[in-house]
């Protein structure tokens, strides 16, 4: 399983629900690594897409507590577990965790692959990724060329983690 997102110097995804920053470059490498395939996200995650509407052409899974939750073109899971057990016979790279923040946290465990998009700024947020720098288990793989868009730096890392047992 695979975890995809745009982190900044201190590991931060989001302010009030929503992106911290949105660059061209980041939302065409996230269409081209999650298109066709499954996506794993918080309702929060779902509700912040345009008119809370799933993405097209990938399967979209929403982790809530709200039992009568209901989205056309969404199947909903109610804990890790449940989740889990709709990815069960997919190809682990061929699933994506997307966010927020809590997702993360309960999948980041089941992932081998994280896909991060490192912004070099400092924003006011409210919502962070773990910081993969500071875990273990994880290294840097890959990490691409320096990218701008207009005063803003980035790169596109690959982290890896040891296969779970």
């Amino acid at each position: 399983m695979n975890c995809i997102a745009a982190v900044d110097e201190n590991w931060a995804i989001g302010k009030d629900g929503k992106l911290l920053v949105s660059i061209p470059a980041d939302m065409k490498y996230f269409r081209s690594m999650t298109m066709g395939k499954t996506l794993i996200m918080g309702r929060k995650t779902l509700e912040s897409f345009p008119g809370g509407q799933p993405l097209k052409r990938r399967r979209n899974i929403c982790l809530t507590r709200d039992k009568d939750f209901e989205r056309e073109g969404v199947e909903v899971a109610h804990s890790v577990e449940e989740a889990l057990s709709l990815v069960a016979g997919e190809n682990p790279e061929d699933v994506f965790v997307i966010g927020g923040e809590m997702v993360y946290r309960e999948f980041l465990p089941y992932c081998t692959k994280a896909y991060i998009t490192a912004i070099e700024y400092t924003y006011a947020a409210d919502a962070h990724f773990p910081n993969l720098d500071r875990e273990a288990e994880w290294t840097l793989a890959e990490e691409s060329e320096e990218g701008t868009y207009f005063d803003l730096a980035y790169t596109f890392r690959v982290y890896e983690r040891e296969e779970i047992g």
